[in-house]
């Protein structure tokens, strides 16, 4: 296996699970933004969200869900932050989930990124025509 997070799945790398069942693993971030900061993956190798099969979405993220409602009332948050990436800032090529109990003023700043605005209506609505397009697409 070339897949880390697949050797977590498997037993063969330590690591503090939180959860799991057939569906999905839950274990503890070893570099988190707050501690509770917990990472929810598919039991089965998929790269991306778009590699997860559509029966496996909703099933995942009722996962997602629960391991979310247990970091919050586990670490007394006031909420969460529940993120994915895919392939950019995919530290592990195994779809995962981050989330991270979240506190006001615990000193997280909004989004990780910078955030822009659109030049105006017009870019707006051709973005957002790009984007109902590729809906068409395989």
């Amino acid at each position: 296996m070339d897949c880390n997070f697949c050797l977590i799945v498997a037993g063969g790398l330590p690591a503090h699970r939180v959860f799991e069942d057939g569906t999905a693993v839950a274990f503890l971030d070893r570099r988190p933004l707050f501690p509770g900061h917990v990472l929810v993956l598919p039991r089965r190798h998929a790269e991306t969200l778009t590699d997860l099969a559509p029966d496996e979405v909703g099933p995942f993220f009722a996962r997602v869900q629960r391991v979310t409602a247990a970091v919050e009332r586990g670490m007394g948050a006031a909420g969460s932050f529940v993120a994915a990436n895919n392939r950019v800032s995919q530290s592990v090529p195994h779809l995962h989930v981050h989330v991270v109990p979240r506190n006001p003023k615990d000193g997280l700043r909004g989004f990780f990124w910078p955030r822009t605005r659109y030049a105006d209506e017009e870019q707006a609505a051709e973005t957002a025509g790009r984007v109902r397009a590729a809906f068409d697409v395989p």
